[in-house]
């Protein structure tokens, strides 16, 4: 079985929680908006890591000496697994409500898209590609508690559990 972490949108800060149970996977997926090369630094060494770049992530808005960091990120990442072939793009570029439709078209080879910006958690799997958002892990923004998703492939049957912690302040409530 290949477990792979998927989350988005931590904008410097990545939930501890979150944290643990995305290094716990083989492979890491983050979906842009990451916002300092710290954040990387903390995700498990040892583990394959795809990231790209968010609408937030540009020479400008990070410290001088991540500039290599976040200069180096992609845009896009198509990844193939057994199953099939997932693409993670922030989709900064349809806006704040984008179109799946859209995904779908641009990326009819995938069997996912993967993309963040909005922060708000989708799994659809109306029509293939699946188009798929972790919601955000860090503490900007989680409309509802940071999340991430876990895709788990075995015998290349893919499933998706999403993780959404509570709200710290709710939590303190």
């Amino acid at each position: 079985m290949i477990r792979v972490g998927i989350l988005s949108d931590t904008h410097g800060f990545i939930d501890p929680r979150v944290l643990e149970t995305v290094n716990d996977c083989d492979h890491i997926i983050h979906a842009g908006d990451i916002c300092g090369a710290d954040v990387l630094a903390l995700l498990k060494a040892g583990i394959e890591l795809h990231a790209v770049a968010g609408n937030n992530d540009h020479a400008a808005a990070w410290e001088a000496s991540e500039r290599a960091v976040v200069d180096a990120l992609p845009k896009q990442i198509d990844l193939d697994l057994p199953g099939g072939r997932i693409v993670i793009e922030h989709g900064d570029r349809l806006g704040n409500h984008p179109d799946h439709e859209q995904f779908r078209w641009d990326h009819a080879d995938a069997r996912m898209v993967i993309y963040g910006h909005t922060h708000k958690r989708v799994i659809d799997q109306s029509a293939e590609p699946w188009v798929i958002n972790p919601g955000a892990a860090g503490k900007v923004r989680t409309k509802g508690g940071p999340s991430c998703l876990i895709l788990q492939i075995s015998n290349a049957q893919w499933l998706i559990e999403p993780v959404v912690f509570p709200d710290a302040k709710e939590s303190s409530a």
